[in-house]
């Protein structure tokens, strides 16, 4: 490849080589505590980045939507085991690519990119979680990711923002009555 492609065009130059995958909603793509290998660029669908405890709590850390790479930065960085399982939300069309592509050199620019995309949003998840009461946390979803409230169900909702599906109930009840 030239070194002179845009980040975004070497890795669609990739996914040209490679085959799509397509999977069913539910499924899984990475179990947690496994060692990520892989990227997931996601063509279709919805992935979830989930923590399930021991006694089967959900706790949603993100969502990825079509044209996001899709991989735990912590996994990645650290070499250690995944602390969240990946699986899909709705059926899925992705691309595997070798999370190994990220420190080459021509994935090295788009690693940069995705750091820094991943930092802003992550601030910006910590500042809303931080500084908002669970209503100003629904309220900052549906500002943000109005298309979210459509796609995902109340208890993703509900566990991204920090708050179980009874009291996202409450609060939408609220909303509603205005």
């Amino acid at each position: 490849m030239s070194s002179t492609l845009t980040p975004n065009a070497y890795l669609h130059s990739l996914l040209a080589q490679r085959r799509p995958r397509i999977l069913a909603a539910n499924e899984c793509l990475l179990q947690q505590g496994d060692t990520q290998r892989t990227l997931f660029y996601l063509a279709q669908g919805i992935i979830r980045a989930v923590n399930i405890s021991p006694t089967g709590t959900e706790r949603v850390k993100e969502f990825y939507f079509p044209g996001e790479c899709c991989f735990l930065y912590l996994s990645w960085l650290s070499g250690h085991p995944a602390g969240y399982r990946l699986e899909t939300v709705t059926d899925c069309v992705c691309y595997d690519i070798p999370l190994a592509y990220l420190d080459t050199p021509e994935g090295g620019v788009l690693a940069g990119q995705l750091l820094r995309q991943q930092l802003i949003y992550k601030e910006k998840k910590e500042e809303m979680l931080l500084l908002n009461n669970p209503e100003q946390r629904y309220h900052y979803v549906l500002t943000h990711f109005p298309e979210w409230s459509s796609h995902l169900t109340l208890r993703d909702l509900a566990s991204y923002i920090g708050i179980t599906p009874v009291s996202l109930s409450r609060i939408r009840a609220r909303i509603n009555k205005g």
